[in-house]
């Protein structure tokens, strides 16, 4: 890989780790319940969502069966990596059987 890549890499993870420990430090002796931990249990997959969506849906009808597979997988609560790898598998189906 080329080193502005790597450096490109590490300063996202630097990004995320940092914002992470600014969370915990910010919220550090404060109780959470009710509607503030259910809204802060929605930011990662809708943070997800935001980045993916948009590109999924410019790949034509393969992308919008990964986007209803993956749909249907958090539907049934499943864990957010399961429903990451159901929306991987299903878009790398849908373009091995389409194309």
């Amino acid at each position: 890989m080329a080193s502005s890549t790597l450096i490109a890499i590490f300063c996202m993870g630097l990004a995320v780790y940092s914002t992470r420990l600014a969370g915990y430090w910010l919220l550090q002796g404060r109780t959470i319940s009710g509607r503030t931990k259910a809204a802060l249990d929605a930011v990662p997959p809708a943070i997800l969502i935001s980045v993916i969506a948009p590109d999924l849906f410019l790949q034509g009808p393969e992308g919008y069966i990964a986007g209803f597979a993956t749909v249907v997988a958090a539907a049934l609560r499943l864990p957010l990596l399961a429903v990451i790898a159901v929306g991987v598998a299903a878009i790398a189906v849908a373009r091995s059987v389409i194309t």
